[in-house]
């Protein structure tokens, strides 16, 4: 009888040789998550330092060395135009050692602040209201872009009338000069808005103030966060205006009222210190309060990334 040979038994739920096994699929798609990710390590400060406070501090020192050339070689001769860096420093010396520093510059931010809350409570809903409803739009759209455009100190001497010499008169001039930009600003935003984000909340549910709190107001934050810069400008030039225009024992003195001080008794050391604090004040709040929070909704949108 013949012998049958085994059949050998092929196993059909073998791989191939070249097939990816699953630790190289693991380690590939480690990979991309880690080329996604963004890096957390802090900056050292050396590259800190390099990038981001030694330019300003360059510049400044530029500008001080230019200043006292034109002093030094009698470019300009008058101190009664251009006073020393030197005079300008004492007099800085003098008002804090007099006490009377921090009280300019607390009088003026504290009053510009709260200034621009209220200014934020009024203007952000009636952005929202401009934007979502047509008949206003058409209303009031068209007033809110010229109130923008009016120059701030234009409001003052109504103001004085209307409210008189007292601090409703300076938070109404505030509030006169930033709502606008606020309002315009998220218009601005919303507008920028696309269709597709609010078709897709329409889609999921996202309707009425459900769609405008987690659509409308997200998307069109860059807009808003724009808005709100020029809002808190205008907001401190509105204030410097009035504090310069209206001055009064009751009001005390502010960073504006030092500069009309230094005017009048013609002191150039004192008006070029109250011009450095007012400009100090704007360039720190924007560091403080703006800078961060226009990195983080750019961070959010995956558009600023740390390196």
């Amino acid at each position: 009888m013949a012998r049958t040979e085994p059949t050998a038994v092929v196993d059909k739920t073998a791989e191939p040789a070249d097939a990816p096994r699953a630790d190289d699929l693991a380690g590939l798609e480690a990979g991309l998550d880690a080329l996604e990710t963004v890096r957390s390590d802090r900056t050292p400060f050396s590259k800190t330092f390099r990038e981001k406070i030694l330019p300003p501090l360059t510049a400044v020192l530029v500008v001080l060395v230019v200043w006292q050339a034109l002093i030094s070689f009698k470019i300009v001769d008058d101190p009664t135009k251009l006073p020393a860096p030197s005079d300008v420093w004492a007099e800085l010396q003098n008002a804090w050692l007099k006490g009377e520093l921090l009280g300019y510059i607390w009088t003026s931010v504290s009053r510009g602040l709260l200034g621009f809350l209220f200014a934020l409570a009024i203007g952000t809903p009636l952005g929202l209201l401009v934007a979502r409803v047509k008949f206003v739009r058409a209303a009031i759209g068209p007033i809110l872009s010229g109130l923008q455009s009016l120059p701030s100190v234009a409001w003052v001497p109504p103001a004085v009338l209307w409210l008189g010499l007292d601090n409703s008169m300076m938070y109404a001039v505030i509030l006169l000069g930033a709502v606008p930009s606020i309002a315009n600003g998220l218009v601005s935003g919303v507008d920028q808005v696309p269709p597709l984000f609010l078709r897709a909340g329409r889609t999921l549910g996202a309707t009425g103030v459900r769609g405008l709190w987690h659509i409308v107001l997200p998307a069109a934050l860059p807009g808003y966060l724009a808005g709100l810069k020029q809002g808190w400008a205008f907001s401190w030039r509105s204030l410097m205006a009035a504090e310069i225009i209206a001055s009064s024992p009751d009001l005390g003195v502010g960073l504006g009222q030092l500069l009309e001080n230094g005017r009048n008794a013609s002191s150039m050391p004192m008006v070029f210190l109250a011009i450095f604090l007012i400009l100090i004040v704007g360039i720190v709040i924007d560091l403080l309060i703006f800078s961060p929070l226009e990195r983080r909704v750019l961070r959010g949108r995956g558009l600023l990334v740390k390196n």
